[in-house]
C-alpha cells in the first residue's frame, strides 16, 4: 500500500499556513491540475484529489489538530477517509470552485434575503439656503410593501409553497462534465418557492409602486455634489425580511448674483471710485447676514483684495466659518463736467509720479 503524502507538502504550504494563504494555495492547484483542463490525464485528476484531501482537512480545524498530532493514522482512526469522488469534491469545496469556475456546491443562493434598490433624487437648492441650510419636502415614486399582505405576496388566508422544480433552491444545477453550472429557475425565478393564490393588489409581487413624501434635513454648508443619505427610504427588499434599500439626495446649488464661492469663503467685487481709492474711504458693502463696514486704505490699487474673517459658509465638518473676501474694482468715470476737467488737469500738472514721466525714463534707459 503507497504511504499518503504529508498534505502540507502537497500544497507546498508551512504547518502554520493561514486560512487565507492556505486557500491560496489550494486554488493555485485545483486550477493547474483540474480534469476539465486536463482530459484523459490520470496523473493530474490524482494530484487533484490529493490536494482536494488535503486542503478538507488542514481547512478543519477539528481534522487538523488531529492530523498534526497524530498524522494520517490519527485521521483514519476519527473515520476520515478523504473525498470519494468528483461529487465529494465539489460538495465540499463550493465557495473555491464558485470563486474561480462560476458554479458552486449546490447549496441555496437564490432564495437569500435581498436588499432593496437605493434611490437618487437631484434636487435644487438656492445660494443661501445652501450657505445656512434648510428643509424640503421631496415625492419620492419607489416600490414599497404591500399593505395587504404585508410583503409576504400571498392572499388571505394563503402562504407560499416551496418550488417543486427546485426543492427551494431557487436553482437549477446542471452537470457538464467536471462542472456543475448553476442557473435561475424559470419556475419560481430564483425565489425558491410558489404563491399558489396571489395577493391581489400587488399580483404575488409583495410590493406596490407609491409615491411618498419624505422630509430632508439639508444642513449648513452643503456644496454642488453633496450626497445626503436618508437610510430605509428607498425600495422595500423583495423578500418580506428584507431591509429596505436608502435614497440618496444629490444636491445642485444654484449660483448667486453676487456671489462665488470658494470651498467655506466668499468672494465678491466691490466698484469703488478713483478718488476713493486715493483718499480712503469707509464703505458698506453686502454680506450673507446683512451688511458690514470696509474700510478702503489710501492708494489702494485696482485688483487689491480684502478679507472680513468669519463672513463665509459653514464647514460641514467643523461648523467654522469661512472668509469673505472682496476685490476691489476702481471705476473710472465715463462723464466729466467742465470744472471736473479742470480740476483733473490741474493734479495731473501737480503729479511728480504720472506714468507717462515714468514710461519716457525707461525708454531713455533703453
Amino acid at each position: 500500500m503507497t504511504e499518503k503524502r504529508d498534505y502540507y507538502e502537497i500544497l507546498g504550504v508551512a504547518r502554520d499556513v493561514s486560512k487565507q494563504e492556505l486557500k491560496k494555495a489550494y486554488r493555485k492547484r485545483a486550477i493547474k491540475y483540474h480534469p476539465d483542463k486536463n482530459p484523459d490525464n490520470k496523473e493530474a485528476e490524482d494530484k487533484f484529489k490529493e490536494a482536494s484531501e488535503a486542503y478538507e482537512v488542514i481547512n478543519d480545524d477539528n481534522k487538523r489538530q488531529i492530523y498534526d498530532q497524530f498524522g494520517h493514522r490519527g485521521l483514519e482512526g476519527a473515520g476520515h477517509s478523504g473525498p470519494s469522488g468528483f461529487e465529494d469534491i465539489f460538495s465540499s469545496f463550493g465557495d473555491i470552485f464558485e470563486d474561480f469556475f462560476g458554479f458552486g456546491s449546490g447549496s441555496s443562493r437564490g432564495n437569500r434575503v435581498r436588499r432593496g434598490s437605493d434611490l437618487r433624487y437631484n434636487m435644487t437648492i438656492d445660494f443661501m439656503e445652501a450657505a445656512f441650510g434648510t428643509e424640503k419636502t421631496i415625492s419620492i415614486p419607489k416600490l414599497d410593501v404591500c399593505n395587504e399582505c404585508r410583503g409576504s405576496g400571498c392572499g388571505e388566508g394563503s402562504s407560499p409553497e416551496t418550488c417543486s422544480h427546485c426543492h427551494g433552491t431557487g436553482q437549477f444545477i446542471q452537470s457538464q462534465g467536471f462542472f456543475k453550472v448553476k442557473t435561475t429557475c424559470p419556475y419560481c425565478k430564483g425565489q425558491g418557492r410558489i404563491i399558489p393564490n396571489p395577493c391581489r393588489k400587488c399580483r404575488g409581487a409583495g410590493r406596490v409602486e407609491i409615491t411618498r413624501k419624505v422630509q430632508v434635513k439639508i444642513p449648513a454648508g452643503v456644496d454642488v455634489g453633496s450626497k445626503l443619505r436618508l437610510t430605509g427610504e428607498g425600495e422595500a427588499s423583495p423578500s418580506p425580511e428584507g431591509p429596505s434599500g436608502d435614497l440618496y439626495v444629490v444636491i445642485n446649488v444654484k449660483p448667486h448674483k453676487f456671489f462665488q464661492r470658494d470651498n467655506t469663503d466668499i468672494i465678491c467685487a466691490i466698484d469703488i471710485s478713483f478718488i476713493q481709492a486715493a483718499l480712503g474711504d469707509e464703505i458698506s458693502i453686502p454680506t450673507l447676514v446683512g451688511e458690514d463696514k470696509l474700510t478702503i486704505p489710501k492708494g489702494t490699487q485696482y485688483g487689491d483684495v480684502f478679507r472680513l474673517r468669519g463672513e463665509g459658509i459653514a464647514s460641514l465638518r467643523t461648523g467654522r466659518r469661512g472668509d469673505q473676501i472682496v476685490k476691489v474694482i476702481i471705476k473710472t468715470p465715463a462723464r466729466l463736467n467742465q470744472k471736473q476737467i479742470k480740476l483733473l488737469k490741474e493734479f495731473d500738472r501737480l503729479d511728480s509720479n504720472k506714468i507717462s514721466n515714468k514710461l519716457k525714463n525707461l525708454f531713455k534707459n533703453l
